[in-house]
């Protein structure tokens, strides 16, 4: 109680001064210096507009009610440039040159001070007693480590040019160069109603990249994770799937590929755990345009398709200079991966792209069809419609001597030395060709006089597209 009486003393004792509080701090935190205003400043003077302006000393007839009322009859008059000046302590002076602004988080007429050198700092006036006023000021540290405590890191959305940037720094305008499959869980059953665990379909995976590497499809490994797909289940699928209602039903599901719960109007959702791998060209995908004249009756190349649904070039007419796929110099392109025991793979068609993208449920690959891609390029021909085809790359030379501006829609042809004469055997993989040795007999597949050579093509999709029995010269562009 006597302690209550000495401050209630001490506070009639100080005068009520007209003092500053910082709103919002600068971008540097430079209120906490001493060239900026901090809170507890006491404010002598006030000079509004430009020049000598009109000046109010302490003390403020009102105090902070009354400079509210200058600063609202000087916005609306237009006079928004004001100079503060402050006193800390008895001898150590400060000033702030600001403009008048809406304090819309303070109420109807009211106005803080906006700096001009940083406006992201603002201060406003409170009335407090002298003492109040040195107490803080005194209190600077502190309340410096108490702010810095504080303080949050701010986040927000800025604008993006996203259609000038997908046009300029994409090697193919608006495509990406991320390239995936996605694999469904297999059906163990033909009604569909169970599937394979999560680990049969990683395995899956992982086997069908295998394949491709071992089968000379020049990609590499880059990631792969599961993937949730939402769909509606009943009857025995929602009998047989993994319940996950409960927390304790979690550990349950570390390796089911199909789970299931009941939403809130009862109806059985299922989510179904796919797997997405993720891969990448050896090097890169190269660009190539083949150019054609109006007397060009063929293309001068074949294509095929492997098991695992990657297009690639199975032939190419090498005895003749005048075709497109010598001018463009694909056939030299496709020697040299046949010399490096690798598959000459078609990644994109016009910008397309032609790659296997999904593994359905029952285990078919869903991909592109070699006989309408052949009806594509034929069109090209006849129509004499430059092609621009992409292929992936196995070797960084390539890609120098490569097509460098494919998104203008005018590389230059690819100038690819000749290699030595490349020999070709028979493999017991028919879509794939390998050196022979030296000293066996040549037989060429680059020539289209071998009727007995048939490809067998397996369904593709959901959606059948079965071509049996082509024999290669079917594939001939």
């Amino acid at each position: 109680m006597p302690m209550d009486r000495t401050l209630q003393s001490e506070s009639m004792r100080s005068p009520t001064v007209l003092s500053i509080e910082c709103l919002k701090g600068s971008s540097k935190a430079d209120e906490w210096t001493g060239d900026m205003l901090q809170t507890g400043d006491i404010v002598e003077e006030i000079r509004i507009g430009s020049g000598s302006g009109l000046a109010h000393k302490a003390p403020f007839k009102g105090g902070r009610s009354g400079v509210q009322r200058v600063l609202h009859s000087s916005y609306k008059n237009k006079e928004t440039s004001i100079l503060v000046r402050v006193r800390r302590g008895n001898d150590e002076f400060a000033q702030l040159q600001a403009c008048i602004v809406p304090n819309e988080s303070g109420g109807k007429k009211q106005y803080m001070l906006r700096s001009i050198a940083d406006p992201n700092y603002a201060v406003g006036f409170l009335d407090r007693t002298e003492s109040e006023c040195f107490e803080l000021q005194a209190s600077r540290s502190s309340r410096m480590v108490s702010e810095l405590s504080r303080t949050r890191l701010q986040d927000g959305y800025v604008s993006y040019a996203w259609e000038r940037r997908m046009q300029e720094v994409l090697a193919v305008p608006n495509s990406s160069s991320f390239l995936s499959i996605l694999l469904l869980p297999k059906a163990s059953d033909r009604v569909a109603s169970r599937y394979n665990d999560l680990e049969d379909t990683l395995a899956r995976a992982s086997a069908w990249l295998s394949a491709s590497q071992v089968s000379g499809v020049p990609i590499v490994f880059m990631n792969i994770q599961t993937e949730s797909l939402l769909t509606k289940i009943s009857g025995e699928t929602a009998s047989a799937t993994v319940n996950a209602g409960s927390l304790s039903d979690l550990s349950n599901l570390a390796n089911a590929s199909l789970y299931g719960f009941e939403d809130y109007h009862g109806v059985d959702i299922g989510v179904v755990r796919a797997v997405r791998l993720w891969y990448s060209p050896l090097v890169e995908e190269v660009a190539i345009e083949i150019k054609l004249k109006e007397d060009d009756t063929k293309l001068g190349f074949a294509i095929s398709r492997t098991e695992e649904g990657f297009i690639y070039i199975s032939s190419v007419i090498d005895d003749d200079e005048n075709v497109p796929s010598t001018r463009s110099g694909l056939s030299t392109l496709y020697k040299e991966s046949v010399s490096a025991s690798r598959l000459l793979v078609v990644s994109r068609l016009s910008n397309q792209k032609v790659l296997p993208w999904m593994v359905s449920s029952t285990g078919a690959i869903r991909c592109f069809d070699t006989v309408s891609l052949s009806q594509k390029l034929s069109l090209h021909r006849h129509a004499s419609i430059p092609i621009l085809m992409h292929v992936f790359s196995w070797d960084q030379s390539l890609v120098s001597r490569g097509s460098s501006s494919a998104r203008n829609w005018d590389p230059s042809p690819l100038v690819l030395p000749l290699p030595q004469e490349v020999r070709l055997a028979h493999q017991p993989n028919d879509n794939q060709v390998l050196p022979l040795p030296p000293g066996e007999p040549n037989e060429s597949i680059t020539t289209s006089e071998q009727p007995d050579r048939r490809l067998q093509r397996d369904t593709a999709g959901e959606v059948s597209f079965r071509f049996h029995n082509f024999s290669l010269p079917n594939n001939w562009v």
